[in-house]
């Protein structure tokens, strides 16, 4: 068989006239019907392309006054360079329990429990004010939004395990208690990529089984606190103030919990107390 042209050779009819279609298609937008699928797919997606994510919290310093657009009346100051203030965890020792951390920095840090209150301007303030935080995430509380929560952590906040229930642990046993600790890290993982190394239980309570459990489930440390955010003020486990190397516990929480307060509300008391005793805020997970 002799052949001709390109491609197989075999000429068949209408194919001058579909390329000659195509090109004017191309030079003269005519011939609508004849343009590459594959092109008009490739339009869509374009018109389809989200902007791209801002910058990490850690990133650069925050706009100049922008401290005042959630009620402070001054930056917060940078904290010192990250430092390892813990050692690490030997294999096959239970991990600790701490309720700060041994520092001389003048630091505190901040971490919000459970995760039933997903205010999309608390997204803007970590953002705005390149605040450091921890998240120890319930998936009862925050399974349904773990979308709001993975966009607070490309801003640097940092998810940390807080049980599958939010059951009070002690007395339970080490099988339920692995089985609430180690489901929440398979789902932690699962959902952002990375296991927790940090874990609080529920309301603060723990017993052997807690521990034990959790070391088996990779957590370096159990976080507790030493200070607790209510709506307008601190509350202290010791003393009237706070001290270098503390950590915060709150919660998210919305106005039906904290009286109409907001978060966003309830956290800028909380930034004002911890700048008027002269501390800034550090991210946990940079010491321990």
């Amino acid at each position: 068989m002799t052949t001709h042209g390109v491609g197989s050779g075999v000429r068949r009819p209408g194919v001058r006239a579909a390329i000659v279609c195509a090109l004017a298609a191309v030079l003269l937008t005519g011939c609508a019907q004849s343009v590459d699928p594959i092109e008009r797919m490739g339009r869509k997606a374009a018109q389809k392309v989200r902007r791209p994510e801002p910058p990490p919290a850690a990133a650069g310093a925050p706009a100049p006054d922008v401290h005042r657009r959630w009620g402070l009346a001054a930056p917060l100051a940078p904290a010192p360079r990250p430092h390892r203030a813990l050692a690490a965890r030997a294999p096959g020792r239970v991990p600790p329990v701490i309720d700060h951390v041994p520092t001389r920095d003048k630091v505190v840090f901040l971490t919000f429990d459970d995760g039933a209150e997903r205010d999309p301007r608390f997204v803007d303030m970590v953002r705005e004010l390149r605040l450091p935080i921890s998240m120890f995430l319930a998936d009862s509380a925050a399974g349904a939004g773990y979308d709001h929560f993975g966009r607070l952590r490309r801003l640097g906040a940092q998810v940390e395990n807080h049980t599958l229930t939010h059951r009070f642990l002690p007395g339970r046993g080490y099988v339920d208690q692995h089985a609430e600790i180690c489901g929440q890290q398979t789902r932690l993982k699962s959902r952002f990529g990375a296991a927790p190394r940090l874990f609080r239980p529920p309301y603060g309570n723990y017993d052997a089984d807690t521990l034990r459990a959790a070391g088996d489930c990779g957590i370096d440390a159990i976080v507790l606190w030493r200070a607790s955010m209510q709506i307008n003020d601190l509350r202290y486990a010791d003393g009237d103030r706070l001290r270098p190397g503390d950590i915060i516990l709150a919660h998210f929480r919305g106005p039906a919990e904290l009286k109409g307060t907001t978060l966003t509300e309830m956290t800028s008391r909380m930034l004002r107390r911890v700048q008027e005793q002269g501390f800034t805020v550090a991210r946990l997970e940079d010491y321990v």
